[in-house]
């Protein structure tokens, strides 16, 4: 019988260059990385004096923030049913406003991928993403409070169009990313635009999808319950309601409540990434 034994593959000789860079965990910046590390050092410096950046007056302010904290305690849980009902509104708004919002991302993200979509469209599309992420949600969250009135469906109609601008641009890159061979062989073998992007972008690009999805959706239960601040629903009315009638117990409440949900639907999110990975 014939030996299957193979030689390893043997691997290409480093050069005197590669062996040194490689041999050495730090090496010193050149001119452009010492250009470069000068440029963020101003930058920041800029951005803290600018913003008001001050060590000193946080640790003059640590003595109140503690003060702030012992009068929260202990949390109140007397009404938290009226808690519980508002959280699963929340939870509902952030379902149908990531489910509409990641299907009309999707259709967005066709024409925001520069390997799919003809430059026009490219152009066009990745404009009205960056209008719409440029916005805040709070912004959108008032004009349909305006338009259709106060409540739940005024929050999704605002979490629909912050997933399109936030996520959009994501789903774009995810299918910009894919590679180009398995999309150069269907072009050859004549497939059409459509068959390009069902049989070669989207199964590629697929588990990056979900994991932006829900990433979204965990972004838009922490997102709803921040609009119900101007009226759109959630359980931020309530705890806007509570801070105005120093109500710290109650408040408490409310802010343990949202810590327990976001975490379970971190954990939930994180099982279903693991078993698609």
């Amino acid at each position: 019988m014939k030996s299957t034994d193979t030689k390893p593959a043997r691997l290409p000789a480093l050069d005197e260059r590669d062996r040194l860079r490689l041999s050495r965990p730090f090496q010193a910046p050149g001119p452009s990385g010492i250009i470069a590390i000068a440029v963020a050092a101003i930058a920041v410096w800029w951005s803290m004096d600018g913003s008001g950046f001050s060590l000193q007056r946080l640790a003059d302010g640590l003595p109140k923030m503690g003060d702030y904290l012992v009068r929260m305690w202990p949390p109140t849980f007397d009404k938290m049913d009226v808690v519980l009902d508002l959280l699963a509104e929340t939870v509902q708004m952030a379902v149908v406003g990531t489910l509409i919002g990641a299907l009309l991302s999707l259709l967005a993200a066709f024409g925001a991928a520069s390997n799919i979509a003809p430059a026009w469209l490219y152009t066009l599309t990745r404009g009205v993403l960056n209008v719409l992420r440029s916005i805040p949600d709070l912004i959108f969250a008032l004009m349909f409070v305006s338009a259709v009135g106060l409540g739940p469906f005024a929050g999704i109609l605002a979490i629909i169009l912050g997933s399109i601008g936030s996520i959009g641009k994501m789903y774009a890159e995810s299918m910009e990313s894919v590679p180009e061979a398995p999309l150069n062989a269907l072009r050859a073998s004549g497939a059409t635009r459509g068959q390009v992007i069902r049989y070669g972008v989207l199964p590629q690009a697929s588990p990056l999808l979900v994991s932006y999805t829900l990433l979204l959706f965990e972004g838009n239960v922490r997102g709803a319950t921040v609009l119900g601040l101007v009226g759109a629903g959630g359980i931020g009315l309530e705890l806007t309601n509570a801070m105005r009638l120093y109500d710290y117990g109650h408040m408490f409440a409310i802010i343990i409540s949202i810590v327990v949900l976001v975490t379970l639907i971190d954990r939930a999110s994180a099982l279903v990434r693991k078993k698609l990975s």
